[in-house]
């Protein structure tokens, strides 16, 4: 190899581990530019039904979102708050009476097969109950001021994503045509119109999975208020939430009401278990299909694959955007990889 290709092999090394070095910031980067693509999705709605110009639909459409968010605020969190934190409180109780559940099942087939009981599983039932406190006030402090600089952290990482957002959605075209500018010139028309596909497939998925979580938070509330259980409007916002994360989301939504149920009757746990397993199949083979049907539809082994890769390489955050990077990456799979790299190749091996 000669120097020059050296010192580009040394570049693309060192622009590779720079990029790993900021994957955290580059994450956060890119839940702004899903944020700013459904406020985009907002704006063009405005748009259409008002037939206003860009400035006036970006500045109406924030002010909706303000509404609901006002009306959320006041309405809806309060009592979700109250219930959480109730229901928070009973998971310990029905961890409790299901490790309670669980021996006596034990106990009796060790009685059916050996005709004595050995004190199964106490000794989880030991780990579970018991836990250290805080050794002193020392650590109880520590502990506080680290919960305290980790909110802080948090909130700050939230407020870069919105102006970030914001700023996109008041210029997504300027945006656009900068990402555009990255890339070589013979390429640049080609990969505009890439990431405008890229565009159209976060709104169509973000609007199907929008109505599909609110179709799911109402099954759920309708289905534990007719078996009588309580805490309904923790239970149907926290479904519709998890609804949002594929496979891990709806069997973490779950847990919740089953431990509420367990409390009063395990036959009333199983009936929780079977309305959501039940609502979760309606969702995915009746209600999404029906929403996305002209959207772009992700294999469900791809949705496993990326939430699994995404979260091993992001943490937590990878996990939440594990879909819309799926569907960014479906597209540019499709569209580059595919159409653009591949499929030329097979043309060529063709006529050669």
């Amino acid at each position: 190899m000669r120097f020059g290709q050296w010192l580009g092999l040394l570049g693309l090394t060192s622009a590779l581990v720079l990029l790993w070095n900021l994957r955290q910031s580059l994450m956060f980067l890119f839940a702004a530019v899903v944020l700013a693509m459904a406020l985009c999705t907002l704006v063009g709605w405005v748009r259409e039904r008002l037939g206003c110009r860009r400035p006036l639909a970006v500045v109406l459409s924030l002010l909706l979102v303000l509404l609901v968010v006002t009306v959320i605020g006041t309405a809806v969190i309060p009592p979700f708050v109250e219930q959480f934190a109730e229901l928070i409180g009973k998971l310990p109780a029905a961890a409790e009476t299901l490790l309670n559940l669980l021996r006596q099942a034990m106990a009796s087939a060790s009685r059916m097969l050996y005709g004595r009981s050995d004190g199964t599983l106490e000794w989880l039932r030991q780990g579970l109950v018991s836990g250290d406190s805080p050794a002193n006030l020392r650590e109880g402090l520590l502990r506080l001021l680290g919960l305290a600089g980790g909110v802080g952290s948090g909130l700050l990482q939230l407020l870069f994503v919105v102006a970030v957002a914001l700023m996109v959605t008041a210029q997504p075209e300027a945006y656009r045509e900068a990402a555009v500018l990255l890339v070589p010139s013979f390429y640049r028309r080609r990969f505009r119109r890439v990431l405008i596909q890229c565009g159209d497939a976060l709104s169509g998925w973000m609007v199907g999975v929008l109505i599909s979580s609110l179709c799911v938070g109402i099954l759920a509330a309708i289905g534990l208020s007719l078996l009588g259980v309580k805490l309904v409007a923790a239970n149907a916002v926290l479904a519709a939430l998890l609804n949002i994360i594929p496979n891990v989301g709806p069997t973490l939504s779950t847990v919740f009401p089953m431990s509420v149920a367990l409390l009063e009757s395990p036959l009333k746990a199983v009936a929780v278990l079977v309305l959501y397993v039940a609502v979760q199949n309606l969702e995915s083979y009746v209600i999404t299909p029906s929403v996305m049907h002209h959207q772009l539809k992700l294999l469900p082994g791809l949705t496993l694959t990326a939430q699994l890769l995404f979260t091993v390489l992001f943490g937590p955050l990878g996990l939440l955007l594990a879909l819309p990077l799926a569907v960014c990456l479906q597209v540019m799979v499709r569209e580059v990889l595919i159409h653009d790299i591949l499929d030329p190749w097979k043309r060529h091996a063709e006529t050669s």
